[in-house]
């Protein structure tokens, strides 16, 4: 079977594969009509996976699918896919590690050259199209690519095969399980700490990215054993990385990674995943510091989720993009002359807090960032530098906006949804609570006979889910349950967690695919051990089952969650710092934390103690005088005749305490 040879993205629904719908290559989306069509023809596919906010997506786009010459030899030559990473990670994946396995640097645009039946034999990242930056040019590696395939098709089929059989091997396969061990956290985060900038931030080198997986590595260290270098690494990361360029200072929010050491140039696409983890380490780090620039930072980063990058369902589109009028950062870049016409006569307070950079090699306007001495005046002078801040705000209105990635992705929203309910708890923001359940809402609308879609973009739908969507939404169900003491998201949790065991539970019950067992194009059915941005989806649903089985009592499932893990450490063990996520989450099956606060709804002294003090360890339930309370471990009943707090680690508990003062004592992580 052929499909008709012209383009056939126009009807997609992802944004970024729409964005290439006027190419004169014929475009196909993955499906399994595109690979029935590469067999019927024997012909090579040549696959490229990008997503909407990558600015080197859109340069070989401009560049080579937008030629007519070039459209035409990859016509002539391939069954041309074009697929979306955010839509299938699981393909992305799968061709990333394939490049690896190639020994070759992996990103995005991601060009892969497949057999027919979609095995890899070859592939790279971007081409220009002409021979340039050391790089072949495109039509130079198309027309070698098809050569080979004339001449050494045997030879290329059958490394291929060899080739997808290793990467087989690596993302799929069952490993002896490995005891959970709590030394493990404390010498990965002893290794992360030597890797630390500890003059800009972050990790040494550049380009520099939040890297939020090894954060909370650090952060679950010094929770766990006290160690204040963890501690103090994760803190200074966050203010510099708070304080650079890579940071929105006029609208809030973060931008995905810097270009540079210092966290001055960044790539200018704003992730909703990068701003969900930045949400949430800073309601750690504030509630730990009291450093204002936190609290200021997480109220900036709301209030733009609220204002740019809310749907018509009350869900969050996913990203965006880097470049406006065909510039990158132009929307968030300022002149001199632009500051002056906003400002006007407050120029100089300006100044005092902020400083327009631009470094050796940044081609664009000046880029607005502090130094630490202006950051800390920001927070003196907070209100006076909000009404500036407005200001800019609204001068950058009339600017051609960058594009939006409007599509809605279940597990990005819950992640997104757990930061907003926590940070709502701490700082005592019922409104943000309010965002993170109307966003609850809104993915849950989309589900259809009990499954949630992955992506959802106006009335289309992508189905099956991933694991990594039911893995969010269940921690978002724990997380608005403590928030609001609303019985109903556990019950939520639990259909979910029933939904991910049918379709993602391998045959053993000892993990779960990233990919459902009725997806029926994956060449592979992967389990997604590996980190990227964000953590693994193994580590995620390791969270979600233990958090879960926290906050019900269930030990069946606690004992589930702990053979997964086991299971999970031992296909971890060969590259642990590409899997921290399943090292962090561990570490939460092993020692969970579980409070539970007896009081009177209009006096809650305890509760607040417990809301300021947040630990992503701990699951928090609060119960009024006179109402029913969860037993405890030991089948420990609470009174609930009077104010108590029950603090539980694994199978014992503490006895109660009935004062604010002795309850933040033992919330508090005691320092070595």
């Amino acid at each position: 079977m052929t499909l008709p040879q012209k383009n056939l993205l126009a009807e997609e629904a992802s944004p970024y594969l729409r964005q290439h719908a006027q190419n004169p290559v014929h475009w196909r989306a993955w499906s399994q009509a595109a690979l029935d069509e590469a067999r019927a023809l024997n012909r090579p596919i040549l696959l490229s996976v990008g997503y909407a906010a990558c600015h080197w997506c859109h340069v070989m786009a401009h560049e080579s699918f937008e030629n007519d010459e070039i459209a035409g030899v990859m016509n002539r030559f391939f069954v041309n896919i074009k697929v979306d990473r955010e839509e299938r990670p699981d393909i992305d994946q799968i061709y990333m590690a394939s490049l690896s396995a190639m020994g070759e640097q992996g990103g995005w645009p991601l060009t892969m050259f497949l057999t027919p039946d979609g095995k890899p034999f070859w592939g790279g990242t971007y081409f220009p199209p002409r021979s340039r930056y050391g790089r072949p040019g495109f039509v130079q590696v198309l027309e070698a690519i098809d050569k080979a395939w004339q001449e050494k098709r045997d030879s290329l089929s059958q490394s291929a095969d060899g080739l997808i059989a290793h990467v087989a091997t690596r993302l799929s396969a069952t490993q002896p399980r490995n005891a959970l061990d709590r030394q493990a956290l404390g010498r990965l985060a002893d290794g992360i700490a030597g890797m630390i900038d500890w003059t800009e931030g972050g990790l040494k080198g550049a380009p520099k990215f939040p890297n939020a997986p090894f954060m909370t590595t650090l952060w679950l260290s010094w929770l766990q054993t006290g160690n204040t270098t963890h501690r103090d690494a994760v803190l200074f990361s966050l203010r510099k990385m708070l304080a650079g360029g890579i940071y929105d200072h006029v609208g809030g929010g973060l931008c995905r990674y810097s270009t540079d050491a210092e966290w001055t140039v960044p790539h200018f696409e704003k992730m909703l995943y990068d701003n969900a983890q930045l949400l949430r380490m800073a309601n750690w780090a504030y509630a730990t510091s009291l450093d204002e620039l936190f609290r200021i930072r997480i109220e900036e980063t709301i209030a733009w989720l609220s204002r740019e990058m809310r749907t018509e369902t009350h869900a969050f589109a996913s990203s965006l993009d880097a470049d406006s009028d065909g510039e990158e950062g132009l929307f968030y870049t300022w002149s001199k002359d632009e500051i002056a016409e906003t400002l006007q006569t407050d120029v100089p307070a300006f100044v005092g807090h902020y400083s327009l950079s631009a470094p050796a090699g940044w081609e664009g306007k000046p880029i607005l960032r502090q130094s630490d001495e202006q950051s800390e005046r920001e927070i003196a002078d907070y209100p006076a530098v909000a009404d500036l801040k407005t200001r800019l705000l609204a001068g950058r209105a009339s600017r051609i906006r960058p594009g939006r990635d409007d599509k809605v992705l279940t597990d990005w929203n819950g992640l997104l949804i757990t930061a907003l309910a926590e940070c709502g708890r701490s700082l005592g923001r019922s409104d943000w609570i309010d965002l993170a359940a109307k966003g609850f809402a809104g993915i849950l609308a989309t589900a259809e006979t009990g499954r949630l879609p992955h992506s959802v973009l106006g009335d289309r739908k992508l189905f099956p889910a991933l694991s990594t969507d039911y893995s969010a939404m269940i921690t978002a169900a724990t997380a608005l349950f403590e928030a609001t003491n609303d019985a109903g998201y556990i019950d939520i949790a639990r259909n979910l967690a029933e939904q991910l065991e049918r379709w993602h539970a391998d045959a053993d019950h000892t993990g779960y695919f990233l990919s459902a067992s009725d997806s029926s194009d994956v060449p592979i059915r992967i389990r997604g051990d590996v980190d990227e941005a964000i953590p693994s989806a193994t580590g995620q649903i390791i969270e979600a089952l233990v958090r879960l089985a926290t906050a019900t009592g269930d030990i069946a499932l606690h004992e589930k969650a702990l053979v997964i893990a086991e299971h999970a450490l031992g296909r971890a063990g060969q590259q642990t710092y590409g899997q921290v996520g399943i090292v962090n989450s561990c570490a939460l099956a092993l020692d969970p934390l579980k409070l539970v606060v007896v009081e009177d709804p209009d006096q809650q002294s305890l509760v607040a103690v417990a809301n300021r003090n947040p630990d992503p360890r701990r699951i928090d339930i609060a119960v009024g005088l006179g109402g029913t309370a969860p037993s405890l471990p030991g089948d420990v009943l609470p009174s609930t005749d009077k104010p108590g707090a029950y603090l539980c680690m694994a199978q014992s508990c503490l006895p109660p305490v009935s004062e604010p003062g002795e309850l933040a004592k033992l919330l508090r992580p005691k320092t070595t």
